[in-house]
């Protein structure tokens, strides 16, 4: 019997020593960063450019894999559901972090309780624009026009985008009753946006921009602190006096709840490290996400004040769907 509980002493002591171990030597097999979007866009972007200079100072493969569906939400549930080993990411960003959880009529997840921060990589502004053929020229033309107009559209990406969340607050801000249109994407609503078809779209900065460049659309403002260089006449919502629409795309990397403190050190120490990288910065700026680094507490802190605006949003709004 003694030599029994020896040998069992023997070897309980032997799977601790490898736990240990195997926690002292993360990470010590590929790391997949789930995105909740096609390849290509913007969130996957980050992912990738992100991804591709942490493998080398991690010392292990980063892939990453697309899920699509349901705004990102299929994603993140699946990481929700991961084993908090290190070895399963997501990256969160305002849509399927924030706003499609909380139209769902029940909560796919908590997605603030559910995961675990590690870091904010990239903050993203909004651009707020018309058709050139409509008369108002700033912010304040349009509100009058669009109170006198009355019945006035405005377009979003599909129900629970951020141009969805950005209309909405535009209204419960300024008092006005634009009406929203949702599309299939960004593409066909600025194209309805340019025909006029509706008199509102308030998306990434980066994106439409090159229509504002061109003339096919005027700018009211943009959603961030600063004025964007490129476009040094649009004022920020803050000048203009209505702090209350600052609004940003923000994007990091999240993993499950329970994530070992020794593993989330490990990745924003490195991942700190990549964020300082002048060809990581730039890549990110000349794509119209520029560097906007948080710490794990206050990437957390960060999320939990964006779910409570977002909830505010849509219940004012009524978003919810049912």
């Amino acid at each position: 019997m003694n030599r029994l509980l020896k040998n069992i002493a023997v070897a309980l002591a032997c799977i601790i020593a490898g736990t240990a171990s195997a926690q002292d030597t993360y990470p010590s097999r590929t790391i997949r960063i789930l995105v909740g979007f096609q390849a290509g866009g913007s969130v996957d972007l980050t992912a990738r450019i992100v991804a591709e200079h942490l493998a080398p100072l991690l010392g292990t493969p980063v892939v990453v894999e697309n899920k699509l569906g349901a705004s990102g939400l299929i994603a993140a549930a699946e990481v929700a559901r991961a084993a908090p080993d290190g070895y399963t990411l997501f990256m969160a960003n305002l849509g399927s972090s924030a706003l499609a959880p909380n139209i769902q009529p029940k909560l796919p997840f908590d997605p603030v309780n559910d995961f675990t921060a590690v870091g904010q990589i990239a903050s993203v502004s909004y651009l707020a624009s018309i058709p050139a053929s409509i008369p108002p020229n700033n912010l304040q033309e349009f509100i009058a026009w669009a109170k006198q107009r009355g019945d006035v559209p405005y377009a979003s990406a599909g129900v629970g985008a951020t141009g969805h969340m950005n209309g909405e607050l535009l209204n419960q801000t300024v008092g006005l009753t634009l009406r929203h249109v949702p599309y299939k994407g960004a593409p066909q609503a600025i194209t309805e946006l340019i025909g006029g078809q509706t008199f509102l779209y308030v998306d990434p900065t980066s994106v439409l921009k090159p229509h504002v460049k061109s003339g096919k659309l005027k700018a009211l403002y943009i959603t961030s602190a600063a004025r964007d260089p490129e476009l040094p006449d649009v004022p920020t919502v803050r000048e203009l006096g209505y702090p209350d629409l600052e609004t940003s795309g923000w994007q990091g990397l999240v993993g499950p709840k329970g994530l070992p403190e020794s593993v989330v050190t490990r990745l924003y120490t490195e991942l700190h490290k990549v964020l300082a990288m002048p060809e990581v910065r730039d890549r990110l700026q000349a794509a119209g996400q520029p560097v906007k680094e948080r710490s794990p507490a206050e990437f957390a802190a960060f999320i939990k004040s964006e779910n409570e605006r977002a909830v505010s949003i849509i219940t004012k709004a009524k978003m919810r769907n049912e």
